[in-house]
This record gives structure tokens, C-alpha cells and sequence, in this order.
């Protein structure tokens, strides 16, 4: 007899997976302890590296079990080295202008030949020190999507009209987002940090982005997009060699020119003393956090140390902050911490947005948090044991897809890791002792020189947070500029 189910109807799970159900008389043990799964097995994939002649690098990763392609360019450098600092988004501008019309292709037309395609976009992008263009597509179109993707890429006609729609839009979502406190925290920590000198420290502002010239987008897009700095990766049902002369074909017309940055920084700001820049939200129902202090480049040899320790104090939700400041003090609805690893000095730095009535004590806590991790409250076995399982366990996952398999590769040029960074970082995470963690938590969290930028309702806020005795008050204005003298407590 067959069974039918009516449309929209649930399927049980164990019928989906081709599983058979459990008997009638089976009953699940709740008095038993639920044993972890086993660890997932990591297949890291092959993959090919070459040059072409035009000077790019190409990578070629197959991966057959799909006819799906993965392909990106990605670009070493990006506004941090090639933007002038009073053109403070001209990069992100110069992306979104690549996307508005060719010499012989309008936008519209552009979308309509992708649509034809079904491709859903081509991804334009420009970041503090890399940049990338790139499609997910099957494998019987990737000719056809690579022709316009150089079209776009090669052949810009940075329409005036565009620039000055492409514009207006940017001022109004600048303007908008004065009224959003963890856009305005953000902005306001990184100038703290680093100053207006430093590449890091550099914000778009409305009068950055009115000074953004037609003339200023072509000469970037000359300078920026060139392959001497270009890294071709490509993911999924291909063959190397086949593939290759499909993209020597495709960037024909693109010339030789363009070295990689060296990425050299002014130096970053002389620490200061723990300080706590407040910004004015009137009325505001929560007070943003953003807590931090300049850290270490991506090279650093504690990378894998500070991975495991970072876990443990704000990278997951069962971290030391979410616990403390959420599940147990009911103060904010997520609270973390971050490595922003760069090429120069990443801003270590953390928060979340906390209850106004309750900045004070939220603030309390996190300082708390941040001493244990520094010696107050020494890593337990287990805390050590869940935040190494964490990181090893999360690693099949950049292999899951053609397009996590791109990134995860193209990722290797980019920072220029080993060849087998994928094959030993569990290793390197296992390694990690308890003495390392403790070294690099008082290392590169140094609580006597922290940025502790807040944005609240000033009027609930300041007294208590002078009571705390954390450190003194500095009134700043959403542009990160002094309001008045400091306040101490």
C-alpha cells in the first residue's frame, strides 16, 4: 500500500534521511547525558597555482561534486593603501560605479545579460587592504559570465549621473547612520585608537565623499585594478588547464602593470591611559560598548594563542562576556570580543549594546571579565577544551561549498600562509597551553591603556559611570571630536 502525504505536509525527519523510525516501544533515555557528536573529518582539497601572462596568480581548486564554479579576483591592497586620505571612500565608490555601465554595456544591460545567465550578481568589492570581484555560476556559463565580468572590470564607463545618484545615496545612509550608536561607537573607537594619521583611524564622512570627483574614480580604478596585485581563484567543476585558457581568453586585453603593497603604516598613537569617551544618545534604551585598544598584525606568532583565549572571553555565545553580561546579568542581548587582525596593528576590541539602566554595572562586569582572563580567573581545563574545540570543529566548515572552498584558498595567497596552514591548525590550536593563554591575555589586553568609547543617554549615564571610578570621563561629539574638559572621578 503506498502512503501519500498531502502537499505541505511534514515529512518525518528519519523518513527524509532514508532512516528507518524508531520501534513503538523505544523510549528515549532523558536521565542519560547526551554524548558529544564525533568530530567532523577535514578534507582539505588540492588545488593548483600558477601565473598568467599578464602577471596575475591563479589558483585552481576542483572540486567535482557539483557543476558549480566558484571565481573571484582578489586584489592585495586596498583603501588603506591606494586611497588619498582627504578621498576617504573613494574606493567603496569606485566598486559601486564599476557595476553602473561598460563602453558597451549599460547597467541595465549588464544585469539583464547576468539574469540571461542566472547569475544573481557580480560582487564588487573594496576593503581597508584588499579588494575582489567575483560570481558563483555553473559550469556551462562560465565563459559567458567571464566576458562580462572583464567587460565590468576592463572596460568602466563611470557615467557622471551615476556618480552623483551613487553619491546623494551615500550622504543620506551617512546621515542616517549618525542616529545609529553602534555605527557611531565603531567609528568613534577606531579614531580614538588610531587616529586621523593612520589609515585605520580614517572614516567616510559627508565632506569625504562631496569631494569624490568623476576624475578621481577613473585615475583609482587605473591605479587600483591592476593584475600585478591580482589573485584569480577558482573553485569547483573545472579543470585546471581547461579553465586556464578560458581566463588567459577572458583578460586578454588586460595589460601587465601593478605590484603588491608593501603595507607600511605611520606609527599608531602613543597609548593613553584607560579613558572613557563618552558620546551623547538622548533618550537612547541602550548604551553601545566598544572597548579596546590597538593589537597585533595577522602575522603574529601568537595568532593561534590568541585565537583559543579570544574564544573563551567573547568569541562564542557561551564565552565569559556573553555569560556573565547576558545569560547570568540579563544586561544586554549579546556581548563579544574580536581580533581585527590586519597587515598592520588590528584593533583588539569588544562590547555590545547594555541596558542604559544598567551601563554602570555592565561596564563593571566587563572590566571583571577581562582581569580574570588576565590572571584573576585562571582558564579551567574545560573552558581550554571547549574554545580548541570550537575553533578545530568550525575548520570542515571552509571546504563546505565551492564558494567557501574559494575563499578559504584565495585566503592563503592573501595573507600569505603556509601551503598546509589548513592541514595543521588544528595541530597548532591542540598546542596551545594554559601558560600561553594567560601570556597573551596581559600582552595585548592592557587594562591601563584601554579605549573605552560609549554610546548612551548621557543625562542616566555619566554619574553612575563616575562612581564606577573605572577611569576619567571624555566627553566626544559622533565625530570623535572633545565636547568640554575631561571629567574625573
Amino acid at each position: 500500500m503506498r502512503t501519500s502525504f498531502s502537499r505541505g505536509a511534514i515529512l518525518p525527519a528519519a523518513l527524509l534521511l532514508g532512516t528507518a523510525l524508531p520501534a513503538a516501544s523505544q523510549k528515549l533515555d532523558r536521565t542519560a547525558e547526551p554524548q558529544p557528536l564525533a568530530p567532523r573529518t577535514v578534507r582539505v582539497p588540492t588545488w593548483t597555482h600558477t601565473t598568467l601572462s599578464n602577471g596575475a596568480e591563479l589558483v585552481v581548486t576542483p572540486k567535482h561534486d557539483l557543476p558549480l564554479v566558484s571565481f573571484s579576483i582578489v586584489f592585495v591592497g586596498g583603501a588603506s593603501q591606494f586611497e588619498p586620505a582627504n578621498k576617504t571612500g573613494l574606493a567603496s565608490m569606485t566598486a559601486s560605479m564599476m557595476r553602473e555601465g561598460t563602453t558597451t554595456r549599460s547597467g541595465d544591460e549588464i544585469s539583464e545579460a547576468l539574469e540571461e545567465l542566472g547569475v544573481s550578481g557580480i560582487g564588487i568589492g573594496i576593503g581597508s587592504e584588499s579588494g575582489s570581484i567575483g560570481f558563483l555560476t555553473t559550469t556551462a556559463k562560465l565563459a559567458r559570465v567571464l566576458d562580462v565580468t572583464a567587460d565590468i572590470l576592463l572596460h568602466p564607463s563611470f557615467p557622471a549621473a551615476s556618480l552623483e545618484r551613487l553619491r546623494g545615496q551615500e550622504i543620506v545612509n551617512l546621515t542616517q547612520a549618525k542616529d545609529q550608536p553602534a555605527f557611531v561607537a565603531n567609528n568613534v573607537f577606531n579614531r580614538v585608537t588610531f587616529g586621523d594619521a593612520h589609515p585605520y583611524g580614517r572614516v567616510v564622512t559627508e565632506e569625504s565623499v562631496k569631494g569624490i570627483t568623476r576624475d578621481d574614480v577613473v585615475e583609482f580604478h587605473r591605479t587600483y585594478f591592476q593584475p600585478g596585485r591580482a589573485i584569480i581563484s577558482v573553485a569547483g567543476d573545472v579543470d585546471p588547464n581547461v579553465v586556464k585558457t578560458t581566463i588567459e581568453k577572458a583578460f586578454a586585453a588586460w595589460p601587465k602593470g601593478g605590484s603588491k603593497p608593501a603595507f607600511t603604516y605611520p606609527a599608531v598613537p602613543a597609548p593613553r591611559a584607560t579613558t572613557i569617551y563618552l558620546i551623547d544618545k538622548p533618550k537612547a534604551a541602550q548604551s553601545v560598548f566598544a572597548i579596546g585598544l590597538a593589537g597585533p598584525p595577522r602575522d603574529t606568532p601568537d595568532y593561534f594563542a590568541l585565537q583559543v583565549m579570544n574564544t573563551i572571553l567573547g568569541g562564542i555565545f557561551q564565552s565569559r562576556l556573553n555569560h556573565n553580561i547576558r545569560e547570568e546579568k540579563g544586561y544586554s542581548y549579546g556581548v563579544s570580543s574580536r581580533f581585527a587582525y590586519g597587515k598592520g596593528p588590528g584593533a583588539f576590541s569588544g562590547g555590545g549594546g547594555m541596558t542604559t539602566a544598567k551601563t554602570d554595572s555592565a561596564l563593571i562586569e566587563y572590566m571583571k571579565e577581562l582581569r580574570g582572563v588576565e590572571g584573576e580567573k585562571p582558564f579551567t581545563d574545560d573552558e581550554i577544551a571547549q574554545g580548541k574545540a570550537h575553533l578545530a570543529q568550525s575548520l570542515p566548515s571552509f571546504f563546505q561549498s565551492v564558494s567557501a572552498t574559494n575563499n578559504s584558498v584565495s585566503t592563503l595567497y592573501l595573507q600569505n600562509l603556509p601551503p598546509d596552514y589548513y592541514q595543521t591548525y588544528a595541530a597548532k590550536i591542540n598546542a596551545v597551553t594554559k601558560e600561553d593563554l594567560a601570556r597573551v591575555a596581559k600582552q595585548y589586553i592592557d587594562l591601563n591603556h584601554l579605549n573605552i568609547v560609549i554610546v548612551g543617554d548621557r543625562a542616566v549615564v555619566e554619574e553612575s559611570l563616575r562612581k564606577t571610578g573605572i577611569a576619567p570621563i571624555v566627553l566626544l561629539g559622533i565625530d570623535g571630536k572633545p565636547i568640554g574638559s575631561p571629567v574625573t572621578p
